[in-house]
């Protein structure tokens, strides 16, 4: 390399207010104060690497210790300007905190702050990456800090001012610094490219100011990388791409395209070519992220804005726009976490391959099986037998009736309404996924409509009698069903388990209000009231079974004879009448008892 080889960003530093890009807010307030006069004695410069702050705090020197100052047209010419420039000022003393952190640095300074300048009409400290001060070299500057000599002015620049002590910041002028703006920097380098003869398409500059993040110095290095290409051919986005390690649009595009369609077999030989080519699996998985993360923006903006959003040229964004339609938003979203989970894990990670295609076949299934999701949650919707009104807010996942708790020793506990209620507010209700009907009830299906309706009374007690009943109609019109026991007839009509059969059916049915009706079986004409079609006609086997029906529902009624208590949370014992020893043998009706109840024998 020439010894006289200058890098671009040094070489087109601005040297003047006027030529400082993308900070427009600082140059009209530093521009004014230089114009009236009214210089502050110290200034605090703060934003992200590469947006100006050492320049413009060089040109705000320059600018006060020209021969012609306090100026904002330097000359450049006299001796201060050029040494300034040189970088060799001698009244201007530019300081590294990161290296000169300690309070004997400080207490240097101090020291030599009472001289008077040598060329120019202050003395000006420069101190970059003020946050590395420790904090008893920060306490040794405030007093000179609040009041320095006249003569004395201190620049403070930083990327990090949480890290600056407030006492530091309340002494000083404070001046927030911008990224540049995406324009601004393909602007500026199209600029240099022309001042250097450099040959590079707009889609390259493009490239590499999309890169920078807002940073014009990252910017100019990165086309100062690139100029040597630019002598024999133009440089094109591929060989900024190549610079950079990353990996093109169109190979993205293909890897998008068969993680969507569900293909990792595909899928994973693309990647294979892409690894192989040199890319490291951060980069790839980053990469992919990007592009995950421009599809998105083409689903949900409009054409018009995805050039500044995206950084894509218009053939790039119709080939986006084209696999829109095939993705919901949620699922675009979906594969940006799961980038994101991997790209932590592969940081992590010793085989960062291994993870990289692990990364890579999920996608490519979950992009399908979040579809398959989404179906999940409406068909459980659907057959949760909710209003469509309410399916808008209804939860994705439901909760498990409490299961009867078995009898202790001598007694059997239930859960009461309001025990259920307060464990589901306090999410200790046990959740799952119900698995999807084998069959939808219809209305001749009078077996299957009870069982539904059974299935969303939550009061136990209240199910527990009406297994024992027999549904005569149940239809949006009205629900009739009888006992072969007049004192369960009775216990229906008398409480409020009528209405948790009402309520059940109006989800049923989606009416409100839906009448009930318990009657003796011997008083219902159940040939008038059954439909022809209907299937619950009794059978031989059924009309025999009824026979001892009225003995199970007696036991049954023993065993519920306060529902009031039962609900409430207290015990109920076992009569001794129905207590067994080991050896005595169990009838049906005392069996169907304790399987109901899940009770046992006790001496």
């Amino acid at each position: 390399m020439s010894e006289n080889y200058i890098p671009l960003y040094r070489k087109y530093r601005p040297q003047t207010l006027e030529t400082l890009v993308g900070q427009e807010h600082i140059k009209k307030t530093l521009t004014s104060a230089i114009e009236l006069g009214k210089i502050s004695h110290a200034y605090l410069f703060t934003g992200p690497r590469g947006t100006g702050k050492t320049s413009t705090a060089r040109i705000l020197a320059k600018s006060l210790n020209c021969k012609n100052g306090p100026t904002v047209h330097p000359c450049g010419e006299c001796e201060s300007c050029k040494d300034i420039t040189n970088s060799v000022p001698i009244d201007v003393i530019e300081i590294d905190a990161a290296s000169n952190r300690k309070v004997e640095d400080a207490q240097n300074i101090l020291e030599k702050v009472q001289y008077v300048p040598v060329n120019g009409k202050y003395k000006i400290y420069i101190i970059d990456e003020v946050h590395m001060l420790t904090n008893h070299a920060f306490n040794a500057l405030l007093k000179t800090l609040e009041e320095p000599p006249a003569n004395v002015i201190f620049i403070l620049a930083t990327t990090e001012v949480h890290k600056v002590l407030d006492t530091i910041k309340s002494r000083c002028q404070r001046f927030d610094f911008r990224r540049i703006t995406t324009e601004d920097i393909v602007k500026h380098l199209k600029w240099i490219s022309e001042q250097e003869k450099i040959k590079i398409t707009d889609d390259a500059l493009f490239a590499i100011a999309k890169n920078s993040a807002g940073g014009m110095r990252d910017s100019i290095s990165l086309l100062d990388q690139l100029s040597i290409l630019g002598i024999s051919k133009e440089i094109n986005i591929e060989d900024v791409n190549a610079v950079l390690g990353r990996v093109s649009f169109d190979i993205l595009y293909k890897l998008s395209t068969e993680t969507i369609n569900s293909s990792p077999a595909n899928a994973i030989e693309i990647l294979n070519n892409i690894y192989n080519s040199g890319n490291e699996p951060l980069q790839i998985l980053t990469n992919l992220n990007e592009y995950f993360k421009n599809l998105l923006v083409a689903k949900t903006c409009s054409k018009d804005l995805m050039p500044e959003l995206t950084g894509l040229n218009e053939p790039q964004i119709n080939e986006l726009l084209k696999q829109t339609p095939l993705l919901e938003v949620h699922q675009i979203v979906f594969l940006i976490e799961r980038v994101s989970y991997y790209i932590k894990e592969i940081k992590q990670a010793v085989n960062q391959h291994l993870w990289l295609e692990v990364c890579i076949i999920d996608l490519a299934n979950m992009a399908e099986n979040s579809k398959l999701l989404d179906l999940q949650k409406r068909i459980s919707a659907l057959e949760s037998g909710v209003p469509a009104v309410e399916r808008t807010n209804i939860s994705q996942v439901v909760t498990r009736p409490a299961p009867i708790q078995p009898a202790k020793v001598e007694q059997a506990s239930v859960k009461s309404t309001e025990q259920a209620v307060i464990e589901k507010a306090s999410g200790q209700e046990e959740m799952f996924t119900p698995p999807p009907m084998a069959k939808k009830p219809d209305g001749n299906d009078i077996n299957s409509l009870w069982q539904a309706l059974l299935a969303n009374i939550s009061s136990q007690p209240t199910q527990a009698i009406l297994k024992l009943a027999t549904p005569v109609k149940i239809s949006a019109e009205g629900v009739v069903i009888t006992f072969t026991n007049e004192m369960n007839v009775s216990r229906i009509n008398e409480s409020n388990k009528k209405q948790f059969i009402s309520e059940s059916a109006s989800v049923l049915f989606n009416k409100k209000d839906i009448p009930v009706s318990v009657k003796l079986a011997s008083a219902v004409n159940t040939l008038n009231e059954v439909p022809k079609n209907s299937e619950n006609t009794l059978d031989e086997d059924e009309k025999k079974s009824l026979i001892n029906e009225n003995d199970v529902e007696e036991n049954i009624s023993e065993k519920y004879e306060n529902d009031t208590e039962a609900e409430s949370g207290k015990t109920v014992e076992i009569p001794e009448s129905n207590r067994n020893t080991a050896n005595h043998a169990q009838t049906d009706q005392e069996k169907m008892i304790l399987d109901l109840f899940d009770g046992k024998y006790v001496e």
